[in-house]
């Protein structure tokens, strides 16, 4: 039989031999109508009804670049908003430092929604309310921090140094101040910082900082690989998370003997734009593979790579080793992406099938293959032409962990 991996708007095919084994998803179904309505009804660890008497509220929903339903989860949680008396409300994009949206994105996010007051996240325009455990300063949007009840939205999914996305991040980056995400994120050097835990030190920050400027309430949904939502959480920001953290893991974390060649998929379009993105599914696979062993990326990369910064740090780094120790003493976000691919070149053969120059794929420390078959000869020529052969086709969901 054949697997086929996403690569761009179209894919390419792997006919599967003796020594490969395939990885699959175990995804829910898409849950019935009013799903969002029930996890309103049973929140978990916290009630919206312990808010009654609060006059105002912001509501944290996901920018463009997230597949949150924020247009499925505004009206059921306006309407219990109203129900506890509280009618002065502010939808606040929550973009991080991420760029501002066009109004067109607005209305493509909010849809029916639309008509409710909303605003963008200004990193400019934020108010001081403390320090976290690990010293990270919780400066956030002035408009959310003066609001009785700030309750956020967002999806659930897996993180490659936040452990998860959802619950506290829509506060920190979420509305919060260049400076204080640039302290937060500092912290994705700790080895600690890794896809699926949920003690990483990055979302402890996070949640510290939550906490701190005073996160009453989360709404957050788990979507599988078509976008349906299968599950809706609400409640405490901690508490509410981790369920819905527990179904992520259920569906996608896959415990595999590891094998001496994966090859894993970023997804196809738009996850493979840029390598920026694709990178997500290498991360996800680098557990599945054994030490010295090769992981072979299909990703198209049609926009190249995705990110200046991560190009800049690439290109300036003399070796992959000069580039991971440029990390351990200097910050900026963009130059991480190059510092990880660098790390894992130096413990594994990298090796990625795309569309991009094989001058630029090198400087990224990966070894260019145009085709998947010469990708895999590669590989063989490399780990033996009966090595055990991993493959990952939805790479940039699926969490391999070691048996």
């Amino acid at each position: 039989m054949n697997v086929k991996l996403g690569y761009g708007k179209t894919f390419l095919e792997l006919q599967l031999a003796e020594g490969m084994e395939v990885v699959l998803p175990k995804e829910l179904p898409a849950a019935g109508p009013g799903e969002i309505e029930r996890s309103l009804n049973n929140p978990i660890g916290k009630s919206l009804g312990e808010f009654q008497g609060c006059r105002s509220a912001s509501i944290l929903v996901s920018d463009i670049t997230r597949p949150s339903p924020t247009h499925l989860m505004l009206p059921p949680l306006i309407n219990v908003l109203k129900d506890i008396g509280i009618l002065d409300f502010m939808v606040v994009f929550a973009l991080g430092t991420h760029r501002r949206m066009s109004i067109d994105e607005e209305k493509f996010l909010l849809k029916s929604s639309a008509i409710l007051p909303h605003i963008q996240h200004n990193p400019e325009a934020c108010v001081p309310l403390g320090c976290t455990k690990r010293g990270t300063p919780v400066e956030i949007l002035d408009r959310v921090a003066s609001s009785d009840l700030i309750v956020a939205t967002g999806n659930i999914e897996y993180h490659y140094y936040a452990g998860y996305s959802g619950g506290a991040k829509a506060v920190l980056p979420g509305v919060s101040s260049e400076r204080s995400v640039i302290k937060n994120h500092e912290l994705m050097r700790d080895p600690g910082a890794i896809t699926g835990r949920l003690d990483s030190p990055v979302r402890q920050d996070m949640e510290d900082a939550a906490e701190i400027a005073g996160l009453d309430f989360i709404l957050n949904v788990v979507q599988n690989s078509k976008k349906d939502t299968v599950q809706s959480v609400a409640g405490d920001f901690i508490q509410a998370h981790r369920a819905g953290a527990a179904t992520v893991d259920a569906m996608y974390r896959r415990a595999v003997n590891p094998a001496e060649i994966v090859v894993t998929c970023a997804g196809g379009s738009p996850k493979d734009l840029n390598l920026f993105q694709a990178q997500k599914a290498l991360d996800n696979a680098k557990h599945a593979v054994l030490p010295g062993g090769t992981i072979i990326l299909v990703a198209e990369c049609c926009e190249g790579l995705g990110n200046k910064v991560f190009e800049r740090w690439a290109r300036q780094a003399t070796s992959a080793e000069d580039c991971w120790e440029r990390f351990g003493r200097e910050y900026e976000f963009g130059g991480h992406k190059a510092a990880f691919l660098a790390r894992e070149s130096m413990k594994h053969q990298l090796i990625l099938v795309s569309s991009l120059p094989a001058n630029v794929a090198r400087m990224c420390f990966l070894q260019p293959a145009r085709t998947l078959a010469e990708a895999l000869d590669l590989a063989r020529e490399r780990q033996g032409k009966d090595a055990r052969i991993l493959v990952m086709p939805y790479g940039n969901l699926t969490l391999a962990t070691p048996k």
